[in-house]
């Protein structure tokens, strides 16, 4: 009994303050992963808030953003090297009215120089990935996955060249088009898995158009390097498809999302149940 009253007077600190502190003292606070969030009353106005907000936002934005965009694709064919001319795609919806520009470029395919040269790269890569050091196996792991994509676009050409049944011009026109769709749903998007937690008005507000601003610019340079590729040669559109198409702009998605959750929570004095 001495012993425990001497540890008590002496702050000696229990088990249980144990686990949450660090060897050096410090308290360890719980990972964010692992918290409970209350979707209390105020969160579900605000998310419905934001996602009505931001969507009629861009509805009364996208005509002039696609004339934006016009401008810009409008540029590069005059300042870079693509042999193209700029098409627009109308689309009415009763008095709503999209002109959605895009590149039309012919369709050519690979030569046997162009073919040969790809495949030798492409295996010598493949190779040099059995090289590179343990430390690095994410990036060994993504490379193989890439040059295999790249490995069956050449299967393809070797065998059935002529039965490609895709032109770039129609592939730009749909990578514009489902890059419009993406940025249309990222406020349903966060309000489903952002606005729901307690970061604030201001802080969801500001990660949304950051977000959709990104892609919004990011849009016509990605459609333009494309477009510089595919002007050669088809063989690398499934490449780009599966690969640099959309699934860069979800990892652009993800990496706003990642950024916005490290923020801190809403002070609990100012959080209103």
């Amino acid at each position: 009994m001495r012993e425990r009253l001497a540890h008590a007077g002496d702050g000696s600190s229990s088990p249980t303050d144990s686990l949450v502190r660090g060897h050096r003292g410090g308290v360890i606070s719980m990972h964010r992963a692992l918290t409970h969030f209350r979707l209390g009353p105020l969160n579900v106005v605000t998310s419905i808030s934001l996602f009505f907000f931001f969507s009629c936002i861009w509805v009364v934005l996208l005509p002039g953003l696609c004339r934006f965009w016009n401008h810009c694709l409008a540029l590069s064919l005059r300042f870079l090297p693509l042999r193209g001319t700029l098409e627009v795609a109308v689309h009415e919806f009763n008095a709503y009215r999209l002109e959605i520009p895009y590149l039309r470029i012919y369709s050519v395919l690979p030569s046997l120089w162009t073919w040969s040269l790809t495949c030798g790269i492409t295996l010598l890569l493949f190779t040099a990935t059995y090289f590179l050091p343990r430390r690095m196996a994410p990036l060994v792991y993504l490379s193989r996955g890439i040059l295999l994509v790249q490995a069956t676009a050449l299967f393809y050409f070797a065998l059935w060249p002529l039965h490609f049944p895709h032109s770039p011009d129609s592939y730009i026109e749909a990578l514009i088009s489902s890059g419009i769709g993406l940025i249309t749903v990222i406020p349903l998007l966060f309000g489903l898995t952002y606005y729901i937690f307690d970061f604030g008005l201001w802080k969801k507000a500001l990660l949304t158009a950051l977000t959709m601003a990104h892609l919004t610019v990011f849009l016509p340079f990605q459609v333009v390097l494309q477009a510089l590729v595919l002007q050669n040669t088809v063989l690398f559109m499934p490449v780009l498809y599966i690969i640099f198409g959309m699934p860069v702009d979800v990892l652009l998605i993800i990496a706003w999302y990642s950024w916005g959750m490290t923020w801190s929570f809403r002070a609990p004095s100012d959080a209103t149940h």
